[in-house]
This record gives C-alpha cells, sequence and structure tokens, in this order.
C-alpha cells in the first residue's frame, strides 16, 4: 500500500515537471519579434488555466503552434499561463487574468485565446473588456458557466446560477472557438429508461471550478423533473472519505451521476486514482457519467462530449479570422458510450441502449478483431504441415546416411567447439555494445508517448500505456547504469554556472509539496541566502534523489531541507532530514554502494545514492549519513563554496 501510495506521487510530480518545462520549451522556441505598433507585429495570446490536466493544455498548444505554422501563420504567439488549482482561489483568477491583460496593453493582441475552463470563467467575469476590439477564441471550455465570486465570498455558501454564454451573455467579442455542451437532460432520461425506479439521483462534483460549474447546470436542469429527489455531494464541503461514507448509505433506488472529482475539501489531487476509491463502497447502486470518466473501471456509461484535440482546428480558426474570414463557435457533440462489461454485469439488455451507442470493451470474435492476425496464424500452421512432409522426407533419407554421419564425429565435436568460442565472442561484443540499447530505446519510449496521446480505443490505451510505463522503467535503469558508467571513466561533462541556491531548494520543496499526496511536510529552512557556482542541473538530481528517498521511508512528520555555510572550511553542508523508519548504523555505508537496497520492496533500482556520492565528489564534496541523528535518518553532503568556473562559463555573466 506504501508503496502504491508513492508510485501515484512520484507519477503525478513526473506529469507536472513534464507539462511544465513542455510548456516553458514552446514559450521559448515561439518566434520574438521586435514589437512596433504595426498590425503585423500584434501577437497571437494564449491564456491557459494551467489546471492539474495540463497534459492535455500542452499538447493542445503545440499542436496549434504546428498546425498554425505549417499554415502559413506569421503572427508571434505570446503564452501565459493563470496556474489555477483548487476552487479555494478563484476569487483571485479574475485578477490574474486581467494583470495579464494588462501586461500586453502597449501591444494589444490582433487575437486571444483562452484553453480551459477556468481562463474561459476569468474572461466572462471581468466587468469590462479590455480590449473591445480583440477577437476571442476559446477552447476545451462549456457554454455553461457560472461567474466568478466576490472576493467577500464564502467558497463553501457560494451558490451560483449557470449561465448560457451564448445566449446570456452577448457582446464579448467570442468570435469562434471549441465548447462542450454538457446535456444533463438526456443523461437524466438515459438513468430513467434504463432504472425506471429511480426516485433519487446523487450528483458528485469536486472543488474544482468544473465541478461547482456542472453542480449549478444540473441543479438548474433538475427543475424539470420534479418527481426526483437531488442528493448533492458536493466536494466543496466534504473530502473523498465523507463522499465514501455517504456512498454507502445512500437510500434504495438511488443512481450516482458523476460530475468530476480531482480535489476534495481538504485540497487534496486525486486526478484517477478517486475513481478507484470510491468504487466497490456500494456495488448495487449504479453510476453514470456525464463526462466520461471513470468508464472501464467504475461507471456504467452516459452521454457526454466526445473530447478529442483540438489544436490543429484552432490554428484554422485563427488563420481565417486573420484573413477576415468566416469563422464561428463549434460545439462539441455529444455520444452514448457505454461499458460493455459493466452492461452484462447489470443484466441491461442492448437493445434498450440508445441507437448508435459506443461499446466499449466488447469481445468481438477473434477473426473479426485481429483479421490480419488470424490469416497469419492460418497461413503458419500450412507452412508448418509443408514442413513437417519434408521433414519426414529428410529423416528416411538422412537415415541412409547416418554411417556417414558417424564417421564425422570428430569434424561435428570441433565445429562444436567453434561454435562456443562464436558465442563467447558475440557475449563479449553484447558486452561492449551495451550502451547502445539506449539510443532504440529511447525512440521507443518517444514514440510510445506519442501514440498514448492520440485517440485510441480504451483497451489500445491500456497496452499503450503498459509499453510505455515498462519502457520507462528500463530506460530509467539504462540510464542510472551509462551515468553511474560514465561518473566512473570521467566521461561526465559538468556545466558549471552561477546558480541561487536559495532558490533552486525552494522550487524543489515547492513542488514536491505541490504533488504530495500524504501527511509529510516538506520543509526548507536556511539561516542566510546563499549563491555560489554549481552545476544547477546536477545538484537539483542529487537533491530529487535525497528528497525522494527520504519520501519512500517516511510515512508521517516532515522532511527538511537545509544548508550550512562554513566559509572558514570553504564549503557548504546541505543536509535532508526525515521523522521515517531510519537506517541502522551497522548499514549506513551499504547504502551508497550499486545495488544495494535496504528494503527489496521498495521501488528503485539501487543506483540512486550512489550516483549522489559519485556527482558529489566529482564536484570536489563528499556525502555521508549523520550517525547522531535519531529522529529518523539524515543524509548530508558537502559542496566546495568557491567553485572555480571555466572561462567560457564566466563570460556569460559578464
Amino acid at each position: 500500500m506504501r508503496s502504491h501510495y508513492m508510485t501515484n506521487i512520484l507519477r503525478n510530480h513526473k506529469r507536472f515537471l513534464y507539462s511544465f518545462f513542455t510548456i516553458l520549451l514552446i514559450a521559448c522556441n515561439f518566434p520574438v519579434q521586435k514589437t512596433t505598433a504595426s498590425e503585423s507585429s500584434a501577437p497571437i495570446l494564449i491564456i491557459s488555466s494551467y489546471n492539474p490536466d495540463t497534459q492535455f493544455t500542452t499538447s493542445t498548444i503545440i499542436s496549434f503552434n504546428d498546425t498554425y505554422r505549417h499554415l502559413g501563420g506569421k503572427s508571434p504567439i505570446s503564452i501565459e499561463n493563470m496556474n489555477c488549482q483548487s476552487l479555494s482561489e478563484s476569487q483571485t483568477w479574475k485578477k490574474r487574468l486581467k494583470n495579464i491583460l494588462l501586461k500586453h496593453k502597449q501591444l494589444p493582441p490582433k487575437l486571444i485565446i483562452l484553453i480551459g475552463q477556468e481562463a474561459w470563467a476569468s474572461y466572462l467575469s471581468q466587468d469590462t473588456l479590455l480590449f473591445k476590439n480583440t477577437p476571442v477564441l476559446c477552447s476545451m471550455a462549456s457554454r455553461n458557466v457560472v461567474l466568478l465570486p466576490d472576493n467577500n465570498q464564502d467558497i463553501k455558501l457560494w451558490n451560483p446560477e449557470s449561465i448560457d454564454v451564448f445566449k446570456d451573455m452577448p457582446n464579448r467579442n467570442i468570435k469562434a472557438g471549441f465548447a462542450y455542451e454538457y446535456d444533463i437532460k438526456k443523461n437524466i432520461e438515459l438513468i430513467m429508461n434504463l432504472y425506471p425506479l429511480t426516485r433519487n439521483i446523487a450528483f458528485i462534483s469536486d472543488n474544482t471550478y468544473e465541478g461547482i460549474s456542472l453542480q449549478a447546470l444540473v441543479k438548474k436542469e433538475f427543475k424539470n423533473f420534479p418527481d426526483l429527489n437531488l442528493i448533492l455531494l458536493d466536494g466543496r464541503l466534504k473530502t473523498i472519505y465523507s463522499i465514501i461514507e455517504d456512498i454507502k448509505n445512500l437510500p434504495p433506488n438511488t443512481v450516482i451521476l458523476f460530475g468530476t472529482w480531482k480535489v476534495d475539501a481538504s485540497n487534496a489531487f486525486f486526478i484517477k486514482n478517486a475513481i478507484y476509491t470510491m468504487s466497490g463502497v456500494n456495488p448495487k447502486v449504479p453510476v453514470f457519467s456525464i463526462i466520461s470518466f471513470g468508464l472501464n473501471n467504475w461507471v456504467l456509461g452516459g452521454y457526454s462530449p466526445n473530447y478529442r484535440q483540438q489544436g490543429p482546428d484552432m490554428a484554422k480558426q485563427a488563420i481565417n479570422i486573420e484573413k477576415g474570414e468566416e469563422a464561428n463557435i463549434k460545439f462539441i457533440p455529444n455520444e452514448y458510450i457505454f461499458d460493455f462489461n459493466k452492461i452484462k454485469e447489470s443484466d441491461i439488455p442492448i437493445e434498450k441502449l440508445p441507437r448508435n451507442s459506443i461499446l466499449l470493451n466488447k469481445t468481438l470474435p477473434l477473426w473479426k478483431e485481429y483479421p490480419v492476425e488470424f490469416i497469419s496464424i492460418i497461413s503458419v500452421l500450412i507452412i508448418l504441415v509443408i514442413a513437417l512432409c519434408c521433414t519426414l522426407f529428410f529423416y528416411f533419407r538422412t537415415k541412409k546416411v547416418k554411417e556417414h554421419l558417424e564417421m564425422s564425429e570428430k569434424e561435428l565435436i570441433i565445429a562444436k567447439d567453434r561454435a562456443e568460442e562464436s558465442n563467447r565472442l558475440k557475449s563479449a561484443f553484447l558486452a561492449n555494445m551495451s550502451h547502445e540499447i539506449r539510443t532504440p530505446l529511447n525512440a521507443i519510449v518517444g514514440f510510445s508517448t506519442v501514440l498514448a496521446e492520440e485517440n485510441k480505443n480504451k483497451e489500445q490505451q491500456e497496452y499503450l500505456d503498459i509499453i510505455q510505463k515498462n519502457s520507462d522503467l528500463l530506460l530509467r535503469l539504462i540510464n542510472d547504469i551509462l551515468d553511474l558508467s560514465r561518473l566512473e571513466s570521467g566521461r561526465v561533462q559538468f556545466n558549471f554556472s552561477l546558480c541561487d541556491i536559495t532558490q533552486l531548494c525552494r522550487d524543489q520543496i515547492a513542488i514536491i509539496n505541490r504533488v504530495k499526496k500524504n501527511a509529510i511536510a516538506y520543509i526548507f529552512e536556511a539561516d542566510e541566502p546563499l549563491s555560489m557556482v554549481t552545476d544547477p542541473q546536477r545538484l537539483q538530481q542529487i537533491f530529487i534523489n535525497l528528497l525522494n528517498n527520504a519520501g519512500k521511508f517516511t510515512d508521517t512528520g516532515t522532511i527538511t531541507l537545509s544548508y550550512n555555510i562554513e566559509p572558514d572550511k570553504n564549503r557548504v553542508i546541505f543536509s535532508v532530514s526525515d521523522t521515517g523508519c531510519g537506517i541502522p548504523k551497522e548499514k549506513q555505508r551499504q547504502v551508497f554502494e550499486r545495488f544495494e537496497k535496504l528494503n527489496e520492496f521498495a521501488q528503485g533500482s539501487g543506483l540512486g545514492l550512489s550516483i549522489c556520492k559519485l556527482t558529489i565528489n566529482k564536484m570536489g564534496g563528499d556525502i555521508w549519513i549523520d550517525p547522531d541523528y535519531t529522529k529518523g535518518s539524515r543524509f548530508c553532503f558537502s559542496h566546495p563554496l568557491n567553485l572555480k568556473m571555466p572561462l567560457e562559463k564566466k563570460h556569460r555573466f559578464i
């Protein structure tokens, strides 16, 4: 259980880092032009919500940029992130967006693109439009919204009304884009058709803007169903554990309508594992979803939008707007989606489902599901039969030359020895070429990631996830081995530069605190600021290894990153202290050995601390475990305070 929990934390940590640096890379690669007052230099301003689902946002921006440039778009592109998280900070979003727009007041953008529900709502909630003549394009947004609360509004008591943007809010310069239409009415009608005895519908929503906007829409639509009782399981007021208790105690004739669940009342992020936590609590209650969330696990089905990549189509609309051609709002079509296995478990006849319903996990005959493989197997069987006939023929022929073969026994022995020698040479060759494995493996990891981001059916997606996960594990092991080899052979090149160590430490603690899911508190302590010459990337790698290693063996308490400057010894002592299970003194030296793991069930290859030790040694320091620390474990390492920087690096700071 503990290993699974830490795995989720690390997975979300990696996802956040991947998304953050990808968007940063995009921003760095977009063309930068000198700003003048001319029309040609006016930028396209992209404002994204940058919420916990930012990986999809990243791919949308990448595909938009690629298609826009491919279609001949010349305008510079400016990206702004609102960094939206839970609903508790929603009172600041409106001001954040206004500040972003004010940054571009001197050179107004020719087009504003809003990506995500939070950015969409922040724009619609503005009292006045700063750029009244600038067209707006929306993406990953809903036509039904709630306006953001005032600063003095208690979020838990907030009860907003659902608004149809395109009917109730004209004159907002919304010229094009893609919007979702969540059809609550059809979902309720679907529930009543499959479960006519339903008297209560329990709607689950979380502590996010999407959750409160869906809840407002559900309450609005429920006025058309006076015979049904609406039970709100509101994530603004409840944690996931209290929601689970409510699900256990639901009254008879109740159906669950699932909205979304990413953040609960305690602002804990759950992303995808919430569905696993809730499933199985009350298996007798049918579960439907209005956003197709939870299919293949808990949800039976629902009527939801066909979520797809919108970046290329957004780029085409942007080009049309630049050319003065027609561009309109396009509403994402909805479709009925069901889990075939759940339908069978619920004894629902297939013919009772709406026409053109999509059935996931439906098993087809092998010859239909894998026609190419089926033909291949038949062909192989035919070949095997032919091969068997040939084998019999040669068998009887071989009997005639048996005596000749016996006379050649000595020659066969010699040939056998040569074959064994060739095998030894092959093994040596493979050993020398082991580092070449990394090149094709990088291709496997890269293209499996590309395949995983494309629209696939659920079964293909599951296989791609398995490929990607195991490829990442193998690549990480090979990278660790190659890093260790390069460090030992002295072939690693360090990139030394002047670095703000205090800010680097704060960034690492902020990132890991953002993705943590347990009661551990990650703390940074420092008596004074510090800047020094080092390799920031290698130093960051050491921090990550030590913090993650401490997190694996700490269930509660704190993990503290700190440093102590010793100018008389020309060094800085960094330490990572935890309140975990600790390391016996007789085994403290073993942890820095290669492939040494004190807990065989903990995830990892046992190379992390070895790499840390070699890296620190190469930079002129050392690493050790504080034997006097008794509250858990404390890893300490030293770093030269005045490390000499190569001449070409110094010139960069002049």
